[in-house]
């Protein structure tokens, strides 16, 4: 190897480039193996390993990058991205530059900067810096130009203190000009003349001003005391030295200090006089003038400041910096750890799904058999532990589905009393100390409560049983100055919760891991490491946030942030639904894991259910097909094929008669939950389920999908998270609140009864997002009308001159002109048409110019409002079911 990581004879090869060099797979560039390098090459990284200066050589025409360890760091984020990269692709914002580096040097030309302004991304943010650069070309064996030798400096902090600098001088050559100025144009603050034998000071009627003077003392002599009274204390004894000096030696007078003004201010003048004699060389007058230079001390003082603080402001920006970076790597780690940690949850389920549905199968044929019975309930125990520690990977990993509603926390803790004194013993003191008037918080109650107990845990094995646990409930408002330094929080209104212990206390390395899973202080098989992870993952995924205080020997504190909820708490609803069996009912199971599969077959064979299983969303869809009756679809969420379980749903749900779609997962990733909480409408059994909750969970989907067979069916901007569709489906409620929708303010009448009936009438469908414009052409088809769909105004322009349409129906927000201008363009064109434009924003979208004739309806569409709205060109017995 030519470069290896620690010695080659020259103490400059050493360092981490020499040996991340070495360690490259350099044949998969086109400058080929190390063993395989040219002696010139070879002699060039040498050379650039061996220097103190960032040195990076661009070799051959792609300009593959060898750098030092100097480059490196200036490399930044970069680095070691860089190594082997085309300097092109390495740098993609300065790539013409490069280009033109390369082609220049490689012809045997030489480039130098001073000072270069280039804009380069740092931290994903284009960001003005400044270079000295130096390009040299570097001869291959046979002496022809085969590479680049840059030297680039990076010069961007001298030339913004230079830049400052000028400024600051500037503004006082600025100042010092309007003080010449001011003196040509007589702004002096007077003269005056001291007489040497009596010590009387005399001056002229600014003079007087300057120094709270009458004009009369000041004509017939103030006393040099009470001159000297007006002048600041710290200036006082320079005054006199160079007045003594002035009267003795005749030296030239000009000194600066500061007079008090009658309002109590000091403001700065420039004393400039010249003591006269007479024959005998005795000091006799003392002639001077008074100039106000107090802007142009204020500006050198700032200047001065400025200097001053120079270093210390680089300093704090390195400092901040460094911590910014350090918060991104906690950040990125963290989320490391919570992905791999859900898919791990997430495969832990299946397997636990496996094991607790057999068991419970196995439980229903085992009748009396006591020892039986014992051995199944210490397995179910078993899995009912494993279903908890998958929980808790998933409450870190920001995972599982949140059933989020109003709560006021002085019932919450009331209601968690006893069973904090039965979790802690009696040995440990509780005290709960609440504020007045409590706001409410929006968090799922069971997860808070598990939140809590597993803080109030934690601090009862901290106190080892014996010891006074404090749980606070309080208000907070949080400004910015406490947010600073944390991130995750913003300004605004909280409830914090908190469980303070009287324990040992964490040191400070122990508080940098606390969060992490599987960290524990505790001896093996005491804990799991997870308690303190599932709670922060929690209070994050809820919007909160999660902050620990502790010090070795003082205890522990552990505070929930979590962000005031104005809305009225919730009422809680308890269910007492028992497990119910079938009526024979036929349910499509689709699970990709064959065990998983057969257990869930078995559960429902046995509560009385006809079965049809498919692995795939693609071989379910087969099913739909054919004229197989099928009422309930029950789908994995994360599953293979092209068709996955939310498209799978939603083509269910569009099925006639629909087809209603319960979820199962043991890990939903985003297909279903978004910020945390399950989407609008949809229903899930997560795993590892029992026979009983599966049991309840489909009669319960089941029982709604036939109360809502007789409910108008509503369609809406249709995504992954919005599994709607334009029929009625227990598994899609759609999401509160009324579809309502609005006349645009005309400029003229218009009535769309005033059209004849078409038929079939002709619809332009402009919508960008598939989903739902599949769905609403579907349901445009259903009843009746001609719809021609596409995704964007620019692919609907080019057909309104070829044919005449009815009704155009336009989502307002488009990936390119928006839906309101699209309808203004082909009015222009086609008058007559009716023009229905449909926001998410609701039907109060604004629009800006009102469109004559127009309608404005809100998402997610209600079919009895878009029935009422194309009445004039439906058939009679559509318009009016």
């Amino acid at each position: 190897m030519p470069f290896p990581a620690q010695d080659h004879g020259c103490p400059g090869w050493r360092g981490e480039m020499a040996r991340r060099i070495s360690e490259f797979d350099w044949s998969a560039t086109g400058i080929g193996p190390t063993e395989s390098w040219s002696r010139s090459l070879t002699a060039t990284v040498q050379m650039l390993l061996a220097s103190p200066v960032p040195l990076v050589l661009l070799w051959d025409k792609a300009g593959y990058m060898i750098y030092n360890d100097a480059y490196a760091v200036f490399a930044g984020g970069r680095h070691p991205y860089l190594l082997g990269c085309p300097v092109e692709s390495g740098w993609p914002e300065v790539a013409e530059f490069n280009r033109h580096v390369m082609n220049t040097c490689l012809a045997g030309g030489t480039l130098s900067y001073r000072d270069k302004e280039l804009v380069l991304l740092r931290e994903g943010k284009p960001e003005d810096v400044w270079m000295d650069l130096y390009y040299s070309p570097v001869p291959d064996d046979s002496g022809a130009p085969a590479g680049v030798l840059a030297i680039v400096v990076e010069t961007t902090s001298r030339v913004l203190t230079e830049r400052w600098r000028h400024r600051a001088e500037a503004e006082l050559q600025e100042t010092n000009e309007r003080l010449q100025l001011a003196l040509n144009t007589g702004a002096v603050l007077g003269t005056w003349v001291v007489d040497m034998q009596s010590g009387k000071i005399t001056g002229d009627e600014r003079f007087a001003r300057t120094f709270s003077f009458s004009v009369e003392e000041a004509a017939k002599g103030v006393e040099h005391d009470a001159a000297r009274r007006m002048i600041h204390p710290d200036d006082q004894s320079l005054l006199e030295r160079l007045n003594s000096d002035a009267a003795r030696i005749g030296k030239q007078f000009r000194v600066e200090y500061r007079i008090r003004r009658a309002d109590g201010e000091y403001r700065w003048v420039q004393a400039n006089g010249q003591c006269e004699f007479d024959e005998n060389g005795e000091p006799t007058r003392f002639p001077g003038v008074l100039i106000d230079i107090h802007e142009r001390k204020i500006a050198e003082q700032s200047l001065r400041q400025l200097t001053e603080t120079l270093e210390q402001r680089v300093t704090d920006a390195v400092a901040a910096r460094a911590l910014a970076e350090e918060q991104l790597r906690q950040a990125q780690k963290m989320e490391a750890i919570g992905s791999l940690t859900g898919g791990v949850a997430h495969d832990f389920n299946n397997v636990l799904q496996v094991i607790n549905g057999n068991l419970q199968m196995m439980a229903a044929d085992a009748g009396g058999h006591p020892a039986t019975l014992r051995r199944l309930s210490a397995a179910t125990d078993a899995v009912k532990r494993g279903a908890k520690l998958a929980a808790h990977l998933l409450a870190f990993a920001r995972r599982q589905p949140l059933s989020p509603t109003v709560l006021n926390p002085r019932r919450l803790l009331a209601g968690m009393s006893e069973m904090l004194h039965r979790s802690l013993g009696e040995t440990v003191r509780i005290e709960t100390v609440l504020s007045d008037d409590l706001w409410h918080v929006q968090a799922d109650r069971n997860q808070l409560e598990n939140a809590l107990l597993n803080l109030a845990i934690n601090a009862r094995d901290a106190m080892k049983a014996d010891g006074t646990l404090t749980v606070r409930a309080a208000n907070r408002v949080l400004d910015a100055a406490f947010c600073h330094d944390k991130p995750e929080l913003t300004p605004g209104e909280y409830v914090v919760f908190s469980v303070t212990d009287t324990g040992a206390g964490m040191s400070p390395e122990v508080l940098e891991h606390v969060f992490e899973p599987f960290f524990t202080t505790k001896p093996d098989g005491h804990g799991t490491g997870l308690g303190l992870s599932m709670v922060f993952g929690f209070a994050k995924q809820s919007g909160g946030h999660t902050l620990i205080e502790s010090e070795v020997g003082r205890g522990t504190t552990v505070s929930l942030f979590f962000p005031r909820c104005r809305e009225p708490e919730t009422a809680e609803a308890v269910d007492q639904t028992s497990a119910p069996v079938g009526g024979g009912e036929t349910i499509l199971v689709v699970e990709d894991d064959a065990d998983v599969r057969l257990t869930a077959v078995e559960m429902l064979a046995q509560l009385g259910y006809k079965v049809l299983t498919a692995s795939s969303g693609d071989a379910a869809l087969e099913f739909f097909h054919s004229d197989v009756p099928i009422d309930l679809l029950f789908t994995d969420v994360v599953m293979p094929g092209k068709i996955k379980s939310v498209e799978l749903a939603r083509r269910a749900a569009a099925h006639v008669p629909a087809v209603p779609t319960l979820f199962t997962s043991g890990y939903t990733r985003d297909e279903i939950v978004h910020h945390g909480k399950l989407d609008a409408g949809i229903t899930l059994l997560s795993k590892p389920y029992r026979r009983d909750d599966l049991a309840r969970k489909v009669r319960s989907v089941l029982r709604t999908s036939g109360e809502a067979a007789a409910r108008a069916a509503s369609v809406g901007k249709m995504t992954d998270r919005e599994i709607a569709a334009c029929v009625p489906s227990v598994a899609y409620d759609p999401p509160g609140g009324e579809t309502t929708a609005r006349e645009v303010p005309q400029q003229q009448t218009g009535s769309p009864e005033a059209t004849p009936p078409r038929s079939p009438a002709h619809v332009l469908l402009v919508e960008d997002d598939a989903d739902s414009r599949e769905a609403l052409s579907s349901l445009l088809g259903a009843l009746g009308l001609d719809c021609t769909s596409v995704a964007s105004a620019e692919e609907a322009l080019p057909l309104v001159p070829a044919q005449r349409y009815d009704i155009l129906c336009t989502d307002l927000t488009l990936p390119g002109m928006s839906g309101d201008n699209l309808a203004r363009a082909v009015l222009r064109e086609q008058p007559d048409v009716r023009v229905l434009l449909v926001s998410g924003y609701g039907s109060n979208a604004p629009i800006g110019d009102s469109i004559p004739g127009a309608r404005m309806l809100g998402k997610p569409l209600d079919i009895a409002q878009l029935r009422q709205e194309l009445a004039g060109w439906l058939h009679p017995s559509e318009a009016a079911s």
